[in-house]
């Protein structure tokens, strides 16, 4: 059951990535906080770096192992990199930044951090 739940979440949040990402956005009122678009890549890819590795916890063999932490990083990335390609090739009004994948990156590598430091990858199950 709980392994639905994650696909749907993973799901979810890939679409809402992607919407994000490749809609107009010039009325959203930003602040004053500098970079915050950079903030806003990172937190969006450490979530996905995050579902998608209970989503393909729940579906290993071995407990123990860190294929699901590697391929959730690795999704997280790959699928950052196509939406700053999307962003070039078909749209208008957005265009794809080296800095946004760097953003990118640094949450997916960050959530990994975090599922190591706290052991995650052997208490979830």
């Amino acid at each position: 059951m709980l392994k639905h739940l994650y696909f749907w979440a993973a799901l979810l949040w890939t679409g809402t990535i992607a919407f994000f990402c490749l809609v107009q956005l010039n009325n959203v009122p930003l602040g004053t906080v500098s970079n915050l678009d950079k903030l806003v890549h990172a937190f969006f890819h450490f979530v996905l770096t995050f579902f998608c590795f209970l989503f393909l916890k729940s579906r290993a063999n071995d407990p123990n192992s860190l294929k699901p932490l590697i391929a959730s990083f690795l999704f997280s990335v790959f699928f950052g990199i196509g939406i700053e390609i999307a962003q070039e090739l078909f749209t208008t009004t957005r265009h794809a930044e080296v800095f946004d994948v760097l953003a990118n990156l640094s949450g997916a590598t960050l959530m990994v951090a975090v599922v190591i430091l706290f052991g995650l990858n052997t208490k979830l199950r």
